[in-house]
């Protein structure tokens, strides 16, 4: 089949793609590395979303855009850094391209020199609420997921430097449609975990940070980001990203102006991972409530409502104990009926952000699985996987190219094809030395000597310090599943 710029517009009834939705849920569901899908959203109406048409669609509407500095730092520029406005879209138009009614408008205090804007993580079903139609320009029913649609879906909208600092989602995977513009995504594999310093200060459910700004790496405070696997690719209109379930990213718009979908597919691992999750937020937001507020931390990410109270995070816990045994129980007596292919997983709209979306309610039902040790797929298995021109893998990389960045890719996925030519899946299966606890937590700067070990005579460790271990992925893993089972008897 020939590339997207050559293809001839279908006719009316034809629905030309190179797989069917059946084909594509399949991969997404099965497909454990992230790869880029091509071809497959040519008659989307949405791939007329650029920030120009957006602005008319609103008409006039505010939305808020988070502001944050062009210069690299060796910090992450989390959230609670950030500064925010409220603004139109023609407003922001305007700021990006330094017309002068900027100088008396929201970003009269941000020169566009110095500053990126991102207005990030805006519910379509929200900001368009009073234009519904507007969802079915979003067909994820070609992806095998019907009536889902833009309702399901979130807007990004971006300049040049706008980024998201490096997390891992820890409900669903996440299919990324880009439309304007184009953004470099840094991925890291599950395994990589330990290596990037997970922490949940800010907290966010659903958000598991790393302390490591990937994009300008403080290697002395984070040594073991060296043994990271960066896979790094740039995602160019028309493309369609997989980012599995619990790969870490790191984003940044690379262009003028950036406009992003996307939607995150439930699965039914999630089950277990919100009672993690109602394990974190108990946990965090006991201790941290604790601490004296003039200490002015800003530990709670400005995506959250509130840091909510122990009765409250109790109630959600027991929920959570409670859906999971009931979905459980729903799976077994499924299981005892003729199965039919592709039920595995359930499909429901998965809430990257539980507390700006109250709607959103999982649906899937799931048994116990170990949320950061993935089997890995066998060679064979990789071979039945249809990688070409229309489904790119996206391969490691040398840790010297992944910081550098990657070449851009061409919307019909030649370049990117090229580039891999000669990968080899074995290059993620590389040795890696034995984990051990210490390697979790980092040591804070300030206690560390000259020669980079730890000051045994400064020992004045923080609130998230503690609990930097305390909620590790991996601790919270084991305290899950140590809760599951004493609920279970």
């Amino acid at each position: 089949m020939a590339g997207a710029e050559s293809r001839r517009p279908p006719a009316p009834g034809e629905d030309v793609k190179p797989f069917t939705p059946g084909k594509a849920k399949e991969i997404v569901m099965s497909l454990q590395h992230p790869a880029v899908f091509c071809n497959m959203v040519g008659d989307w109406p949405a791939l007329h979303w650029n920030a120009k048409y957006l602005s008319a669609v609103l008409d006039g509407k505010t939305i808020q855009f988070r502001l944050g500095l062009k210069t690299m730092d060796l910090v992450p520029q989390f959230e609670t850094r950030c500064s925010y406005v409220e603004a139109t879209l023609e407003e922001f138009l305007a700021w990006s391209c330094g017309q002068p009614s900027c100088l008396s408008g929201p970003f009269s205090c941000y020169e566009y020199s110095k500053y990126w804007a991102y207005a990030d993580y805006k519910y379509i079903a929200r900001i368009f609420e009073d234009k519904p139609e507007i969802f079915q320009d979003i067909r994820w029913s070609d992806f095998g997921f019907p009536g889902r649609s833009g309702k399901e879906s979130t807007l990004w909208i971006g300049s040049e430097g706008a980024n998201t600092p490096c997390h891992l989602d820890s409900y669903g995977c996440n299919l990324v449609l880009q439309v304007q513009g184009r953004k470099r995504w840094h991925l890291f594999p599950p395994g990589d975990t330990s290596f990037l310093y997970p922490t949940r200060i800010p907290y966010e459910e659903s958000s598991i940070f790393s302390k490591v700004n990937v994009a300008n790496p403080d290697l002395k405070r984070f040594p073991e980001f060296r043994n990271t696997t960066a896979h790094v690719v740039t995602l160019s209109p028309g493309q369609v990203l997989l980012v599995p379930r619990h790969w870490w990213h790191y984003v940044e718009s690379i262009d003028p102006i950036t406009v992003s979908i996307n939607s995150w597919i439930e699965l039914d691992a999630d089950h277990e991972a919100r009672v993690e999750e109602a394990i974190t937020r108990m946990l965090v937001c006991a201790i941290k409530s604790a601490e004296n507020p003039s200490d002015g931390d800003l530990w709670l990410n400005p995506t959250e409502v509130e840091a909510t109270s122990h009765e409250i995070n109790l109630q959600y816990l027991n929920k959570a104990v409670s859906a999971y045994f009931k979905c459980q129980k729903a799976r077994v007596s499924e299981q005892a009926r003729p199965s039919s292919p592709g039920a595995e997983q359930g499909t429901g709209a998965s809430c990257k952000r539980k507390k700006r979306d109250a709607g959103c309610e999982p649906e899937g039902c799931g048994l116990p699985t170990h949320e950061f040790h993935f089997p890995t797929l066998k060679a064979e298995e990789l071979q039945n996987i249809p990688f070409g021109p229309h489904l790119i893998q996206v391969l490691p990389q040398s840790q010297e190219t992944s910081l550098m960045g990657a070449v851009a890719v061409k919307s019909d996925g030649r370049d990117l094809l090229h580039k891999n030519e000669g990968g080899h899946f074995g290059k993620l299966q590389r040795t890696r030395k034995q984990l051990v606890m210490s390697n979790d937590c980092e040591t804070p700067a300030h206690q560390m000597d000259s020669d980079g070990s730890p000051n045994p005579s400064q020992t004045a460790l923080s609130t998230n310090d503690l609990l930097d271990c305390l909620v590790n992925p991996h601790v919270i893993s084991l305290v899950a599943r140590l809760l599951l089972e004493r609920t279970r008897v």
